[in-house]
């Protein structure tokens, strides 16, 4: 089921369609009004040339959070493949330690 959303961004009235809850879609929309403020701080600028820049900033945004996430990806399968590592390190040498002491 879809919801129909009013939400205000830059003085405009907006409405959606999603099927997102009313209140996560209005925090969307909050943030997108705060951004649009931050970046339209010429009163001359235009609503379109604010939407724009407003729309590099967040890919730009949103692109280093991706890198951001890859290189935690990345880092995490690191010390998961350490950890895998130390483990096998571990079993031969207890191993090792059980076949000394059944000598003795």
């Amino acid at each position: 089921m879809k919801n129909r959303v009013t939400v205000s961004i830059a003085e405009q009235q907006y409405t959606f369609l999603a099927p997102e809850e009313d209140g996560y879609i209005q925090k969307v929309a909050e943030y997108v009004d705060a951004r649009m403020r931050e970046t339209m701080t010429d009163p001359s600028m235009s609503l379109l040339d604010g939407a724009i820049l407003t729309a590099v900033n967040l890919a730009d945004e949103h692109f280093k959070d991706v890198e951001t996430a890859e290189n935690l990806r990345r880092q995490l399968k690191e010390y998961l493949d350490e950890s895998s590592r130390l483990k096998m390190e571990l079993s031969e040498a207890k191993r090792e330690i059980f076949r000394l002491q059944s000598k003795k």
